[in-house]
């Protein structure tokens, strides 16, 4: 695998990972308080990188938030 079609499969990678975290985030912004919606993607998006599950990662994001926005 040649350097460019490794950068071309993370850059797919990471394209999925942004569109799901952005489906997930949305049911989170409709009721949350006013926030940074880069904190609940990088928490979300470390939790799918450590084998969450996406409604895992969603909970764990959500936590995060709380603990943040406090």
């Amino acid at each position: 695998m040649t350097t460019q079609e490794a950068f071309a499969v993370d850059v797919a990678a990471l394209t999925e990972l942004l569109h799901e975290t952005a489906e997930h985030h949305g049911p989170y912004e409709a009721s949350a308080p006013e926030h940074n919606w880069w904190d609940w993607y990088a928490a979300y998006m470390v939790a799918r990188e450590n084998g969450r599950t996406p409604d895992e990662a969603s909970d764990d994001a959500a936590r995060h938030m709380e603990a943040l926005l406090r």
